[in-house]
């Protein structure tokens, strides 16, 4: 049972980093270790910020819509 539960446990993990889901979680974790008293943003402004962040990049060429 336990050998099941590692494997969905990194299936889990590689859909998470493969669909940018972890990324909330890392950055939350990067304030809140660098700047601890500045304030954190939520999930949703932190998902604007990011596809805004990606659609502004030219260098990425790519814009969805």
């Amino acid at each position: 049972m336990s050998r099941a539960r590692r494997a969905l446990g990194r299936i889990r993990w590689y859909v998470r980093e493969l669909t940018g889901e972890s990324g909330y979680e890392r950055y939350v974790a990067h304030v809140r270790q660098h700047t601890p008293d500045a304030p954190v943003p939520s999930r949703r402004e932190f998902e604007r910020w990011r596809a805004a962040e990606r659609e502004g990049d030219p260098r990425s060429g790519f814009r969805c819509c």
